[in-house]
């Protein structure tokens, strides 16, 4: 049995980025470049107005002569000369001799002829070739994070392809006689399945939602063909259930069956124990604990940064904070505990429900509180560490 930074490290060992491959940018949401991505033009391609009103040459003068009117997406030049004025739109090319854009709301106008009540500062209201990036400079850079913002960024730019990480396949094995699916009736000894669903919308949540889900009796022979199944077409394997060491858990034989490459087994921490992570050539496989909490808890500590960053992201970890203990909180385990709590104002309080059989302290939690295996006591008013959910 590991501890739970030894294990952590091996996970790290373990993180190769993932393929590099071209998408659509209207397909990149939530991927991470694998390249830096260079401005082709410059942004914007043109002196720009950015008002409704009127362009002309700044002097001391208010009073001009409107001489033509420029809408968003005309490419004409109208020459101004001395004490002219053409009507502009909000987005339209300004002119070349022009250099200042009034507010319509600052003037008034009488057929050709134009008065000026508020005269603005030279250059108001027009944007500059090339304000927002200039043409060779990047635009964004490997690493970045492709949420909507920076995709609307790059299609202002022309940019309809991008590098990524691609994301992974993910399999999802669920092990058990006592499972039933949703909708079918319970019988006496039966529960309903759950894990399949929470492992899978944690995947959705960064952004892997083609999600294959597998489900198996309790069977060495049908946990060895269905684990040799989802390998040979997973990057990733999450199996749930049948890893402990009763009469009826496989799991562990049948990923030896397959030739699996155990890295470890057992993790000293409470829930989540009897976890074991490994490879099958390029892919890894954890075997989760099947109790629902244990199995959400190696989800976000583990799975997840393991994920992250061979999906390329750079903050691959659930954020680690402090805060003040309302209460004392004991370990008498000799292991990491991993508590449901509620973080609010700063102050940490645990909640009720705590066994690993239960999601509902869970689904009422914002951050797991953390009592390390040397800790045995956290008294009321002193700092401890949480992980944000």
């Amino acid at each position: 049995m590991i501890s739970v930074s030894e294990a952590l490290g091996y996970i790290k060992d373990h993180s190769k980025m993932n393929k590099v491959v071209s998408k659509s940018i209207e397909k990149a949401l939530g991927l991470v470049l694998a390249s830096d991505v260079l401005s082709a033009i410059n942004m914007p391609p043109f002196k720009q107005s950015s008002m409704d009103g009127y362009a002309f040459a700044h002097s001391d003068k208010n009073s001009y002569k409107v001489v033509g009117e420029i809408q968003a997406g005309n490419a004409k030049d109208i020459e101004l000369s001395e004490g002219e004025a053409v009507r502009i739109f909000t987005g339209a090319r300004v002119p070349n001799l022009a250099n200042t854009v009034v507010m319509q709301e600052h003037v008034i106008r009488q057929d050709d002829q134009l008065s000026i009540d508020i005269l603005p500062k030279k250059y108001a209201n027009v944007r500059p070739l090339g304000e927002q990036i200039e043409t060779g400079d990047v635009a964004l850079r490997k690493g970045s994070l492709l949420n909507e913002a920076a995709l609307g960024f790059l299609a202002s730019l022309g940019v309809g392809k991008v590098d990524v990480y691609e994301r992974p396949k993910v399999s999802i094995l669920v092990t058990g006689n006592e499972l039933q699916k949703l909708g079918d009736k319970l019988e006496l000894g039966q529960v309903y399945e759950s894990n399949s669903v929470t492992l899978k919308m944690a995947l959705h949540r960064i952004g892997i939602k083609k999600v294959e889900i597998a489900r198996v009796d309790d069977d060495l022979n049908q946990t060895t063909k269905a684990i040799k199944k989802c390998i040979r077409k997973s990057d990733i394997v999450l199996i749930s259930g049948g890893i402990s060491v009763g009469d009826y858990d496989f799991v562990k034989q049948a990923l030896e069956n397959n030739g699996a490459d155990e890295i470890f087994y057992k993790v000293n921490q409470r829930p989540g124990k009897p976890l074991w992570f490994g490879t099958k050539e390029k892919t890894k496989v954890f075997a989760l604990p099947g109790n629902p909490a244990s199995s959400l808890s190696c989800f976000y500590l583990y799975v997840l940064p393991l994920l992250k960053a061979q999906m390329g992201f750079a903050n691959c970890h659930l954020p680690r904070l402090i805060a003040t203990a309302t209460e004392d909180l004991k370990n008498s385990t000799g292991k990491t505990l991993f508590l449901k709590g509620n973080v609010i104002d700063g102050k940490a309080t645990l909640l009720t429900g705590q066994a690993s059989s239960m999601l509902k302290s869970f689904a009422a939690c914002n951050a797991l509180l953390v009592i390390p295996e040397n800790i045995e006591l956290i008294k009321k008013g002193e700092e401890l560490t949480y992980i944000q959910l």
